[in-house]
């Protein structure tokens, strides 16, 4: 079984003409040509899109992965920080209101002179 890669234009607008799956020297089980327009390939997955190795995406995911744990502990930790500080701030407060030195409860009518008849 064998394919064949039509010629293309690659990145840097240069022919590359057509050749047949698997290449000489190539690897055996590439029988498929894979690839966009501008780079194709020979390639053992009919399915496959990219020309290289895909194990450098478990790194980088792992990498995400430890990063966004770092990013989430930081959030969780600023945010129970803010809890506490809150809850410290309101029950800290004195419970007693300041005596200002007015009094705001209403006078009897015959302190203030007016008569209610």
């Amino acid at each position: 079984m064998s394919a064949e890669c039509s010629s293309y234009l690659n990145v840097d607008k240069v022919l590359v003409s057509a050749f047949s799956c698997p290449r000489t020297g190539g690897d055996a089980r590439a029988v498929y040509c894979c690839g966009f327009q501008d780079v194709k390939y020979c390639c053992d997955d009919p399915h496959s899109f990219f020309p290289y190795e895909h194990s450098y995406m478990w790194w980088l995911s792992v990498g995400a992965l430890v990063g966004l744990s770092i990013a989430a502990v930081v959030l969780f930790a600023f945010i129970i920080t803010v809890c506490v500080l809150c809850y410290l701030f309101i029950n800290t407060k004195p419970r007693s209101k300041l005596d200002t030195g007015l009094s705001l409860q209403m006078a009897d009518s015959e302190t203030r002179g007016i008569s209610i008849c």
